[in-house]
């Protein structure tokens, strides 16, 4: 599975750009990393086959994520960014039985290139 992020850049703080990640195949579990520099990679939101959905709780009420299964394509809508929003932003997926929770790296095999989202 191949995964290609894009949507990202620089906004201002207090806006709502949406990343896109478009895979090149089947999977059970897709979900958006974020990697802010000196820090560990933390799970953002992730979404399931069944459409059960979670987020890390910082941000919770701002971001959404969402997927269009026709095009294979996932979504995280985000509003409200704050400069803590800043960081690498990465599409992760896997189509093997799930053993972690939805946030955890490890249950991820495959991964997108990341693109940058810097809040000023």
């Amino acid at each position: 599975v191949q995964l290609v992020e894009s949507g990202g850049g620089s906004v201002q703080a207090g806006g709502s750009p949406r990343l896109s990640c478009t895979a090149s195949g089947y999977t059970t579990r897709v979900a958006w990393f974020r990697q802010a520099p000196r820090k560990e990679r933390e799970g953002v939101a992730a979404i399931d086959s069944e459409g059960t959905s979670s987020y890390v709780d910082s941000v919770k009420g701002r971001f959404t994520i969402s997927q269009d299964n026709a095009k294979n394509t996932l979504y995280l809508q985000m509003t409200a960014l704050k400069p803590e929003d800043t960081a690498m932003y990465y599409c992760a997926a896997d189509r093997s039985p799930q053993f972690w929770s939805l946030l955890a790296p490890q249950g991820y095999t495959y991964w997108g290139q990341g693109t940058q989202v810097t809040v000023s």
